[in-house]
């Protein structure tokens, strides 16, 4: 008796990822979740350099303002509960010193710029297509930061507007790395702050607009975390105490997901490689100073040394 539905993903036969592959990330929480992976098993990859952005008007805001060498200035940036914080970026990026806030977003605006143009696969996770108006500039934010809300209008973007907004983020990419391979995915990640009914409307949109744009033949996908989420994991089990955010097992469920559908051969033998290594360092030994550990010790550090030769990138 069969007791899941399964969705039927098909293995990637072009332009899989493996170790020499450069990946980017941009999106919500979940885009955070997958980069730990890709973090933890040594791929060449970076995350949300202006934090966490949940909507896709944000994530085009960045990907232009990166293309154009942003610079930030005192204009851009704002003090509120003696913190200094920026409309385009999330709140980790906020800081104490007006002259830090500037730096880090500067920062992060060339990493974009260089991540953009370097990498091989691009891979962007809405969260939601719900944002906020600030009504005395009249833009749409990336991040509230506590300012009171009276001070936004909120709007749920239109299933066309979604689709404008992925259009321009696929064609600035492809303006500057026309190989990339760029791939949505709609985050799991359920905003019922927003009401059950208001979520489903915004995931429906983004999963709507997503579809508008996404053609193979030019190297723009989509992968179903949030569809394997639904139904693959129909269950709070696979859920935090929040009843939320995915947990532990449901994450390494769609990694794997993603890693067969994406990941060719060569990389997954690495990987375990890689695993032997992260789990020997975090062993903790009964007794430290014993042969048996020390040799132990000397084994692993040849570990290291073998995947340096040959990726010289990584680090442990």
């Amino acid at each position: 008796m069969n007791l899941q539905t399964q969705i039927s993903l098909q293995k990637e036969a072009h332009h899989q990822i493996d170790y020499n592959s450069k990946l980017f990330l941009l999106g919500s929480c979940f885009s955070e979740n997958i980069g730990n992976k890709l973090s933890y098993y040594k791929f060449q990859s970076t995350q949300n350099p202006l934090g966490i952005l949940f909507h896709p008007k944000a994530i085009e805001q960045l990907v232009l303002n990166a293309i154009n060498s942003k610079k930030y200035t005192e204009e851009d940036i704002f003090e509120l509960n003696e913190r200094w914080h920026c409309f385009d970026a999330h709140s980790q990026v906020s800081s104490n010193s007006k002259e830090e806030l500037l730096q880090n977003l500067n920062t992060a605006i060339k990493t974009t710029k260089e991540q953009l143009l370097s990498s091989t696969h691009i891979i962007i996770t809405l969260g939601t297509a719900w944002v906020y108006r600030y009504i005395s500039s009249d833009t749409i934010v990336a991040n509230c930061h506590k300012v009171p809300q009276k001070q936004f209008l909120k709007e749920l973007q239109s299933v066309d507007e979604v689709t404008e907004n992925l259009e321009s983020i696929s064609e600035l990419i492809k303006s500057v790395n026309p190989k990339a391979s760029i791939i949505f995915t709609v985050s799991p990640v359920r905003h019922i702050k927003d009401g059950f009914i208001q979520n489903q409307q915004s995931k429906s949109h983004l999963i709507a607009g997503i579809h508008n744009v996404v053609e193979p033949r030019k190297n723009i996908h989509y992968f179903p975390s949030y569809e394997i989420m639904m139904d693959e994991l129909r269950d709070y089990r696979f859920y935090k105490e929040d009843m939320i955010h995915p947990n532990q097992t449901a994450i390494h469920y769609i990694w794997e997901k993603f890693v067969y559908g994406w990941f060719n051969e060569s990389s997954l033998s690495t990987m375990k490689r890689v695993e032997e290594i992260q789990k020997g360092i975090i062993h903790k030994p009964f007794n430290p100073n014993s042969d048996a550990h020390q040799k132990f010790i000397e084994k692993l550090t040849l570990k290291k040394e073998q995947l340096k030769k040959e990726f010289s990138f990584m680090e442990f």
